[in-house]
């Protein structure tokens, strides 16, 4: 495993497993976000119950987060390093690709700043843009 998987495991606190060194690389070396189905995929033998818990851990310590793109399966992407686990800073837009169907953080296409009316509590704000990716054009 390269050392940056070691490097975000142990910032994070992170006990160096298989899995969960497995599956970060599998982040670190992706261009787009991953369901738990690619992770099965592309993996090659990871127990369902462990993948869950290690998507899970990361989540919660500011690792990954989920990247929305209007479908119904959950996607993850790496989180910008100054997510920890009690805040995520990855306030930007997914991009869906339309004809390979692959989720992209934007990070450069950041959400504003937005004023809503007193007595709302504003809990989560997702930009989801849909087109066709630069690898499909």
């Amino acid at each position: 495993m390269n050392d940056r998987v070691h490097k975000i495991l142990s910032d994070k606190k992170l006990k160096k497993t298989d899995t969960r060194e497995r599956v970060l690389n599998a982040f670190l070396e992706s261009k787009h976000a991953l369901s738990n189905q690619n992770l099965e995929n592309n993996l090659d033998y990871v127990d369902r119950v462990t993948l869950y818990r290690t998507i899970k851990t990361f989540e919660e310590k500011g690792i990954i987060h989920q990247a929305l793109d209007g479908t119904d399966t959950t996607k993850y992407a790496l989180c910008s390093e100054n997510c920890d686990s009690s805040e995520h800073h990855d306030y930007h837009a997914h991009f869906t690709c339309t004809s390979c169907k692959s989720t992209i953080c934007l990070e450069e296409v950041t959400i504003p700043e937005l004023k809503i009316p007193v007595g709302f509590n504003l809990e989560n704000t997702n930009i989801i843009l849909n087109g066709v990716c630069d690898a499909c054009s």
